[in-house]
């Protein structure tokens, strides 16, 4: 069965090939890559795009691409790739990815799992982080300035029930299951003993919210971006809040409505934020710092990882086309 799903996939990426190089992308975007198997996020490694999907076959956890964004476009499935197995019998897939900007290693997270791992440039692949809830896909995962990683985490027991003990300054909490988000801030300090357990961990947000009532009444949050000091947050539901270090959201603008479910957003260096819309809003948002909203040319075939370039480009994973293309934006 799985070397048929397999063939499948094969030919059907074999179709969206040919018919990526025959339909025009969306008004302004050129496409820089074809044949990728499904793209779900994107990085930059100077000039080197970094592609995380989840492979043609379905037989691994995940698979990097390292593009070179010189003679464009190029068509991926003649470049080599770095195929990380599954590493259980879970069979969880990566579906979130960061660059730490020092090391220039990736830190990739199971969707929908409880782990984060780290692949560094020599390709190594190592646990770095256990005991979350619910780690959805998307921008989960991020980087701030001061090259501290950012994860956003979904406490349910009854989604992910847990025998660890509730995280440090919820212990409280214990008979009241905590049900709402959690985000972590964690500095990667090389002394520390792998892999580390976030269910150890105190959070970032929330810092005083309690119970069933306090969880409940939270967003659901599912992605993560550092603007300056502060960071912005996006729910399932569409609403961007920012946060500030208080114990509270503000709200700074909702988008058209929809599902927004392994979703991303880059923060541009005027402190906008690009939103691509995921699976179900075939639109790349722009939301200014006091909250106005530029819906960006489209639609776009399922758009999911984004990465933002130093001289302006916005490149956008087309997933259910199977491509990358990029938009020139000012910023």
């Amino acid at each position: 069965m799985l070397r048929v799903a397999g063939a499948l996939v094969s030919a059907l990426l074999a179709l969206a090939s040919a018919s990526g190089r025959e339909t025009d992308a969306p008004a302004g975007f050129e496409v820089v890559a074809t044949g990728v198997p499904r793209p779900l996020q994107l990085a930059l490694d100077r000039r080197t795009l970094i592609v995380l999907g989840p492979g043609a076959r379905g037989d691994s956890a995940g698979e990097v691409y390292r593009l070179d964004l010189g003679a464009l476009p190029v068509d991926v499935a003649r470049l080599p790739r770095v195929r990380v197995p599954f590493l259980d019998g879970r069979l969880a897939t990566l579906g979130s990815m960061a660059l730490e900007p020092a090391s220039r290693d990736l830190f990739v997270g199971e969707e929908n799992g409880a782990r984060v791992y780290r692949l560094d440039v020599q390709e190594r692949l190592t646990p770095y982080l256990e005991g979350l809830r619910r780690l959805a896909g998307g921008s989960a995962l991020a980087f701030d300035p001061g090259g501290r990683l950012l994860l956003v985490d979904h406490a349910d027991p009854l989604l992910s029930p847990s025998d660890e003990r509730p995280p440090s300054g919820l212990e409280h909490l214990r008979d009241e299951d905590y049900r709402g988000p959690l985000v972590f801030r964690l500095t990667l300090d090389p002394t520390l003993p792998l892999p580390r357990r976030a269910d150890r961990l105190s959070p970032l947000f929330p810092r005083a919210w309690g119970g069933r009532s306090g969880g409940a009444l939270l967003p659901r949050l599912v992605a993560v971006a550092p603007v300056g000091d502060e960071l912005v947050m996006m729910a399932s539901s569409g609403v961007v809040y920012r946060w500030n270090g208080t114990d509270r959201l503000t709200a700074l603008a909702t988008l058209p409505r929809g599902q927004y479910l392994r979703i991303n957003m880059v923060a541009g260096r005027d402190g906008s934020v690009f939103v691509s819309g995921g699976f179900s809003v075939g639109y790349i948002f722009q939301v200014q710092r006091d909250g106005a909203v530029t819906t960006l040319p489209g639609p776009i075939g399922d758009p999911q990882g984004l990465a933002l370039s130093d001289d302006g480009y916005l490149y956008v994973a087309e997933s259910s086309l199977h491509r990358i293309i990029r938009l020139r934006v000012v910023n």
